[in-house]
C-alpha cells in the first residue's frame, strides 16, 4: 500500500461510511464487534475524533472495498 500524503487524508463520518459501503449502521457496528457473528477483523476501525464522535479514514474504506472484489 502506498503511503498516504497529508493532502490525501479524508475522514468520513458514519452517514458517509453508510453511503460509501452500502451497509447499514447496525451491520457496520456488528462487523466491528468481535462477539458478533458478522465480525470482520479486516473491516477498518474507526478513529476517535472527540469524546462522542468517531470517523473512518476514506483511504482505508476504499482499500477494504477493493479487497472485496472477487
Amino acid at each position: 500500500m502506498n503511503p498516504v500524503q497529508s493532502n490525501d487524508v479524508k475522514i468520513l463520518r458514519l452517514p458517509a461510511v453508510i453511503e460509501t459501503c452500502g451497509l447499514s449502521r447496525s451491520t457496520i457496528y456488528e462487523m466491528l464487534n468481535p462477539k458478533s457473528r458478522r465480525y470482520k477483523p479486516d473491516f477498518p476501525k474507526p478513529i476517535k475524533l472527540s469524546s462522542s464522535s468517531v470517523g473512518w479514514f476514506q483511504h482505508e474504506l476504499n482499500a477494504w472495498l477493493i479487497s472485496k472484489k472477487v
